[in-house]
């Protein structure tokens, strides 16, 4: 029996999404002030940071992601162009891995910093220990966006585009358009969108 490739990819997708409306921490709501933005975190580089010291003049993205899943694999390609934009903008920017239950596998300290290094990541990434930011947040999914403005005010979240398949047939960039906003400080026109990616593996408690 032949197995079809787009049949396995769709199963795999399908696997990843799993438990993630069986998540209990409510998702920020829009206008609502950043969490726990003054506690400290690690980076890769062992370096103490937090939300706040990343905050710049216009802003902060913050970017819940991994390293393996599908949905970031699809969609990392548009990372870059996030870091352009943000850097042009003056908005800061941190990844964010809240893996918790993967932190010996695929999204251990280890697989973080090579990840890093592969994709060229010149931003901040972030190890969310048991997954505190996520849950402050309400994060679901790999990746999941939240933007800030200057006020710490979340203005968007959601998904970065409407093609996480191809950056070539994006019909809608929702995320970029919402750092144009903010830089240029007019209302966003579209402040949410569905985050579509894998669960965040959290330890089960």
């Amino acid at each position: 029996m032949k197995i079809n490739k787009k049949s396995i990819l769709y199963f795999v997708l399908i696997l990843a999404t799993t438990n993630i409306f069986g998540q209990k921490n409510p998702t920020l709501n829009i206008g609502e002030t950043m969490p726990m933005h003054t506690k400290v975190f690690e980076d890769i580089n062992e370096k103490n940071t937090n939300l706040s010291r990343n905050l710049k003049e216009n802003g902060l993205l913050v970017i819940f992601t991994s390293n393996t899943c599908p949905f970031v694999v699809m969609w990392e390609d548009r990372y870059e162009i996030l870091e352009k934009r943000c850097r042009e903008s003056n908005i800061g920017l941190v990844y964010v891995n809240s893996n918790q239950a993967k932190r010996d596998g695929d999204d251990s300290i280890e697989e973080m910093k090579k990840h890093s290094k592969k994709m060229n990541y010149s931003f901040p990434y972030l190890i969310d220990v048991n997954s505190e930011l996520a849950n402050a947040f309400g994060a679901k999914t790999t990746p999941h966006i939240f933007l800030f403005n200057n006020n710490k005010e979340l203005v968007y979240k959601g998904a970065i585009d409407d093609n996480y398949k191809s950056v070539d047939n994006v019909k809608s960039e929702y995320l970029l358009d919402a750092l144009k906003e903010v830089y240029t400080q007019k209302s966003i026109t579209i402040s949410e969108t569905k985050a579509v990616g894998c669960s965040i593996k959290r330890v089960k408690k």
